[in-house]
């Protein structure tokens, strides 16, 4: 059947068409931290991950997410290859783009198998009696970074690519490091979801609770923008009682 107004007709489409084309998209790029964030393709992303597409689907923004090592997404993003990261400290990358709203805390907590007797006592020169593993590109407090740096390769194993936490795991459990420094919600899901040799054990904090960020590249334009939305929604996310739904489903409480 011919349509009536064939011009209306191809003005329509051309308008679906320019749509779909130009739809904005924002790249997010980050290392697996589950539950922060963790598979791309499973019903848990991540909550960070289900944060940002609640935020900025509100605005008309697709979010897509890619499983890359840290130091590529950071280095990738600050190119603007990626818009941004999540799961950031300001101090992995001070000249990103941060909104005032954190995304949560971490407390970096070290590891050791359960029958080990050693407790961190607070002393960083404490830690020469240890074999530690770590991740590249992670940045912790000065103190220990300076550490970290200057004991690489010789009390400091550093793990990289997409799988760092199960490499360390792995070279645990067979006795090549005797400590793991990592988040403590992050190795605990890492151990619930896989069978391990052995039961690890919290071996006390490296320091105080650090804030953690959905952070966007410095050298987009862009940036700006969705960092200032990402402050306007979340305290919209928590008042409507979204943001305690998200986090339920990783069995976690808000950060407030």
């Amino acid at each position: 059947m011919t349509p009536k107004h064939p011009l209306t007709s191809l003005l329509l489409l051309w308008v679906l068409f320019s749509t779909h084309v130009y739809a904005e998209k924002l790249v997010i790029a980050a290392d697996d931290w589950f539950p922060m964030n963790g598979n791309p393709n499973s019903e848990f992303p991540g909550y960070m991950i289900e944060i940002a597409k609640e935020i900025f689907s509100s605005k008309g923004i697709t979010v897509k997410y890619e499983l890359v090592p840290w130091e590529r997404a950071l280095n990738q993003t600050r190119k603007g290859l990626y818009n941004c990261v999540v799961g950031a400290y300001k101090k992995d990358a001070p000249d990103f783009i941060f909104p005032k709203h954190p995304w949560g805390y971490d407390k970096p907590t070290f590891f050791v198998p359960i029958n080990d007797p050693w407790q961190f006592d607070g002393n960083i020169a404490s830690l020469q009696s240890r074999k530690l593993g770590v991740i590249e590109g992670y940045s912790y407090t000065k103190e220990f970074d300076a550490y970290s740096h200057n004991n690489r390769g010789l009390r400091v194993q550093v793990a990289t690519g997409d799988h760092a936490l199960e490499i360390n795991l792995r070279k645990l459990f067979a006795g090549r490091i005797d400590t793991i420094l990592e988040n403590e919600y992050v190795l605990n899901a890492k151990l619930a979801a896989k069978d391990h040799p052995f039961p690890l054990k919290n071996a006390g904090y490296l320091s105080y609770a650090i804030p953690i960020y959905f952070a966007c590249s410095p050298t987009l334009p862009s940036s700006q923008e969705y960092v200032q939305w990402a402050d306007q929604q979340l305290p919209k996310l928590r008042k409507t009682g979204r943001l305690k739904r998200i986090l339920s489903r990783y069995q976690l409480s808000d950060w407030q």
